[in-house]
């Protein structure tokens, strides 16, 4: 007979009855299809069976289909008839275990040395991709909606479930006793061993190895009176695979559609009894196997992975949690104080029972899921408990006689059986005392055959006289429960929710906290607390997006939505909380841990000046600040902030730092949170520690900024005078909060920066530009300082020559080289050109900080001006602004960095008809390497320049031009030109290039058909006496 009842209504109400076909001896409830299944035995055999469907019996119907595992029946069960179904499943061994997946609802069933891993298949089949919350909600929901509109006409029944047998795996020399299935990991327990393996499937066909051929352990014959013991061991990740124990995979024919399959060893756990230390086999038996998985809400709507996985087994003595995930490492070890029968991890705890009490441990569940889920979480920002630290028992509750434990919610589950002392054992003790007798006789003998007289050797005596050296051994079974002669109950436990229990743990703590702040205990049990509020707002954010993602329960969630939202709120405050008083443990420990009070400050949300109360020493008190509060301030102030606390918070904070660390009141005085600190006594402060500590430059700055201030320029320039203006360069690198403050898109400048922009311009610019080479400001940054300031762009263009001459980046040159060249073009757009011009573009009052001259003897960007330009630039023909703009852009396109392709567009705001906007365009030209055309607007524009131009220009790959294109062209240009002077002593100076380059014969082909015989013929006589030498 199977009972169910109802957990979630008050008094547990009855849901259905109903029999089972033999004797039940396993049962197991899978929430994924909400179906059971169990292991029954009639007329000695065994059976597997699937109850499906099993909430209609509620209904007091007797209709019942049983099938075998594959085989649809074609009545009620297809056309939609409301009925459970037993559906029987055959095997070929007997089945000893079973286990169902939480995540797919899959089915494990173990045998004697196979498992059997059956898929769950049904017309529901896309909700196996949810979370089993969701699932089991939508089953019930939907079972109810079809009981609610059965009919004689229906089609297809919607809640049919079937199983197919997907994958088999031989076992070699283990024997399951229990066996766990969680999506890809499979677990299963033998008498003294635990192995966890992973089934992946995959479509690429793979040849599966047979490891029971590669396997192989050496095992002795089965001697008359010994019984060889396997050593123990602990194999994780990949060395799991050399354990002894071979996995080899059957292929059952349906590879083609789910995949083939491949296997790889996750854990191997071994235990052997140490008899030497008087242990027994008793001792040694494992229970309570368990795969857990654990979700988080912030996991994609796929939830067929689980964010974590753990695996659970226990010994009487003690428990074993490991985490499979991410890397296998042991968790926990929970050591009993007595000896527990069975025990059911969870979320929260782990319950476990012994024959008297039902008691729990803390678990490190939420630790493992929070650094899965955020890799960085132990950073400045975040932090939570590590997964090392020690588990605590938290309760205790007496009951009589227990037996079996199970866990649902928050529901503890509880079966127990007052039963009568049996006179079994005092029948068997005589006899038991025979046989230990008879093997101390049988041994004691053979020591004597081989010359070794046990009575001689007291430690050899003491062995021989314990009884477990009978000729086998086995671990025997439980005994089987009779149900004459007991009384059985069932408790169904309802656990302290999280938030009461967090809340009861934190006046418990007050305890520590009023006899020994500092005390280790204090912080293990807030740490404890924390991991708990941890793991509920995981499980609130999985409910919370669960609620929201099913459609089927929208009535619900307006009915239960402002609790939730209640009791979430509730666990965000008190996880706060939880911080805030972490964070008080911390920041007065020691200096190994106090760098956590930052994190756990940071994420109590509260404000300094609240912590700065918290943690203010009691009047009289010897205690001061503790290390992890000054951690902490540092931390905030050193980091850019956009808080800005009161003046009497902000006189505290430096009051704390000159007491407590005086070397960091320059860096606290930077800092833009304490901008409102009073000038007058912090100056007193900090002439202070100048006495004490001695004169240093971020000191001097310091209080030359108070000063400024406090509005006295003559004292600020006397201590600004101290120094020269590089060593102030090299205290502002050290502390550049001094110049700048916020962060990102919010840089602006300080009261300092813009006193310096005013008196010395000069010292602001290589202060920037020292910041930018130091990494401590970048472009982008320095440029909206510089604009912040509303000196035009003067200052910020010197900031740009400067970063020429400094930086040794080519993308920052390439970048600052545009700008700079755009700016002296813009100058000469605008700003007009006549000495004397009066008008709406007055020159500016800023003097550039380096002239033209300055820039081609420093910066290497900067090239010296070409000779023939000196000629189209005579002097003091444009305004002393303007022939500095000119000189600068000649300079640039001079050198050799400039790209001339990316100012050719901005060159054409520049008109040719003047000869400096001309000499611009030739320059671009040349450039360009377009020297003929250069050469005929040279000569339209400016002949006299053209002998210059062509010396520097027409040389090496060019010269050939002197007699291509320079010589034809003057000498058509002489013939035709009225007043050629200018043009014959340029050709004078060709033909002397022409007659020292060319052969003779050369030479003549190139005189004109319709030249002065005369005129050339002295230039021939020197190029054939050149010749002749040559």
């Amino acid at each position: 007979m199977v009972e169910a009842y109802n957990l979630e209504k008050e008094g547990c109400p009855l849901i259905c009855r109903f029999a089972t076909m033999g004797t039940v001896k396993s049962i197991q409830h899978s929430q994924m299809g909400d179906y059971l299944v169990t292991i029954e035995e009639k007329n000695c055999a065994t059976y597997l069976r699937a109850y499906t469907n099993w909430r209609y019996q509620a209904e007091g119907k007797a209709r019942v289909a049983v099938r075998l595992l594959g085989h649809l029946l074609r009545g009620a069960s297809v056309r939609g008839g409301l009925q459970m179904e037993i559906i029987e499943i055959p095997l070929s061994e007997r089945p000893v275990a079973v286990a169902c997946c939480p995540v797919t609802g899959d089915l494990l069933v173990g045998c004697e040395n196979t498992l059997v891993l059956f898929t769950l298949r049904g017309p529901n089949q896309q909700s196996q991709n949810q979370s089993p919350q969701m699932v089991e909600s939508s089953w019930t929901n939907s079972q109810q909606s079809s009981s609610q509109s059965r009919g004689p006409h229906t089609d297809s029944n919607p809640n049919f479930l079937d199983f197919e047998r997907s994958v088999i795996l031989h076992l070699s020399q283990m024997n399951p006793k229990q066996v766990a299935l969680c999506g890809e990991y499979v677990a299963v327990q033998g008498e003294l061993e635990v192995l966890v393996v992973k089934l992946e499937t995959s479509s690429e066909p793979k040849t599966l190895e047979e490891s029971s051929d590669t396997k192989k352990t050496d095992h002795l014959e089965d001697q008359a009176d010994f019984q060889v013991l396997p050593r123990h061991q602990e194999l994780l990740g990949d060395r799991a695979k050399d354990c002894d124990i071979a996995v080899s995979v059957e292929k059952t024919g349906l590879e083609d559609i789910t995949g083939q399959y491949t296997l790889s060893y996750v854990l191997f756990r071994r235990f052997t009894p140490d008899f030497f230390q008087g242990c027994s086999v008793e001792e040694t038996r494992l229970h309570s196997l368990q795969l857990y998985p654990l979700f988080t809400g912030n996991q994609s709507v796929s939830l067929q992975e689980p964010l974590c996985v753990f695996c659970f087994f226990s010994l009487p003595s003690t428990g074993y949690l490991y985490s499979l995930k991410g890397g296998v490492e042991l968790l926990s070890l929970y050591q009993y104080p007595e000896t527990v029968l069975k025990a059911v991890l969870t979320d929260y705890l782990l319950h476990v029972i012994t024959k008297s009490a039902l008691q729990c441990f803390t678990v490190r569940c939420a630790a493992v899921a929070a650094r899965i889920e955020d890799p960085y979480i132990d950073s400045t920002m975040k932090a939570c408990p590590p997964c090392s630290m020690e588990v605590c028992a938290l309760r205790i509750q007496l009951f009589i006689g227990l037996r079996s434990l199970c866990v649902y919610g928050h529901h503890v589950i509880l079966l127990s059986a007052a039963d009568a002392e049996t006179t079994e054992e005092p029948e068997r003790t005589p006899q038991r005392r025979g046989l230990e007798l008879k093997e101390h006789t049988l041994l004691t003998g053979i020591f004597l055959a081989v010359g070794i007289d046990p009575a001689t050797t007291p430690a050899l005596e003491s062995l021989l006289s314990r009884p477990f050296l009978s000729r086998k051994w086995t671990i025997s079974s439980p005994k089987e429960t009779s149900t004459a002669g007991h009384g059985w109950n069932l408790y169904v436990v309802d656990t302290v929710s999280p938030l009461t229990l967090y809340q009861e743990m934190v006046e418990y703590s007050q305890r520590y906290a009023e006899t020994n702040p500092q005390a280790q205990s204090l912080r293990h049990l807030l740490s404890e607390a924390h991991l708990l509020l941890r793991v509920s707002l995981l499980q609130t954010s999985e409910q919370q997006r669960i609620i929201e993602e099913d459609s089927s329960l929208s009535l619900q969630t307006d009915a239960e939505g402002p609790a939730e939202k209640r009791d979430s709120a509730e666990l965000e405050e008190a996880f706060k909380q939880n911080c805030a008083q972490l964070g008080d443990c911390f920041s007065r420990g020691s200096q190994r841990e106090c760098h956590l009070a930052l994190p756990y400050y940071r994420m109590s949300g509260l404000s300094v000046t609240e912590l700065m109360a918290r943690n203010r020493p009691l009047s009289g008190s010897p205690h001061c600040y503790g290390p992890g509060f000054l951690f902490y301030l540092k931390h905030y102030l050193f980091e850019e902030t956009e808080q800005i606390l009161s003046q009497e918070a902000a006189d505290e904070v430096i009051d704390i730092f000159s007491q407590s660390e005086p070397s960091q009141l320059v860096s606290a005085c930077a800092s833009p949170s304490l901008i409102n600190i009073s000038s007058a006594k912090t100056l007193q402060i900090l002439q202070h520690l100048e006495d004490t500590a001695g004169v240093s430059v971020p000191l001097t700055t310091t209080m030359a900024t108070m000063m400024l201030r406090l509005d006295d320029l003559p004292e600020y320039t006397r201590l600004m005078e101290r120094h020269a203006e590089m060593v102030l360069v090299y205290g502002f690198i050290e502390e550049p909060r001094l110049l700048l403050h916020g962060e990102h898109t919010h840089i602006r400048p300080t009261a300092l920066t813009r006193q310096l922009a005013k008196s010395q311009p000069g010292l602001l610019v290589a202060a920037v530009v020292a910041l930018h080479e130091n990494n401590k400001v970048q472009l982008e940054h320095a440029d909206h300082i510089f604009e912040e300031l509303h000196c035009e762009n003067c200052l910020q263009v010197d900031f740009w020559e400067a970063m020429l001459m400094a930086s040794s980046q080519q993308t920052i040159i390439q970048e600052l080289l545009f700008r700079v060249a755009s700016v002296y073009i813009d100058r000469l757009t605008n700003t007009p050109s006549e000495t004397h011009s009066i008008g709406p573009h007055m020159p500016s009052k800023h003097r550039p900080l380096k002239s033209a001259d300055d820039l081609i003897n420093s910066c290497s960007h900067y090239g010296a001006l070409y000779p023939w330009l000196i000629v189209l630039n005579p002097a003091h023909t444009t305004s002393s602004q303007h022939q500095e703009a000119l000189y600068k852009l000649q300079s640039l396109l001079c050198g050799p960095s400039l790209s001339v392709g990316s100012v050719m567009p901005l060159m054409e705001r520049l008109s040719d008809e003047t000869l400096w906007g001309f000499s611009l365009h030739l320059l671009c030209a040349t450039r360009r390497g377009q020297y003929d055309s250069s050469i005929e607007k040279l000569l339209d524009r400016c002949p006299q320049a053209i002998i210059a131009y062509a010396n520097h220009h027409l040389q090496d790959n060019h010269m050939v031009l002197w007699w291509q294109k320079l010589l034809p062209e003057l000498c058509n240009r002489t013939r035709v030109a009225a007043d050629n002077s200018i043009l014959l002593a340029a050709l004078k100076e060709t033909l002397v290039v022409v007659a020292m380059e060319t052969s003779p014969t050369e030479f003549l082909e190139l005189m004109p058909d319709d030249g002065t015989v005369s005129y050339f013929l002295p230039y021939l006589l020197t190029c054939s006496q050149r010749h002749l030498l040559a």
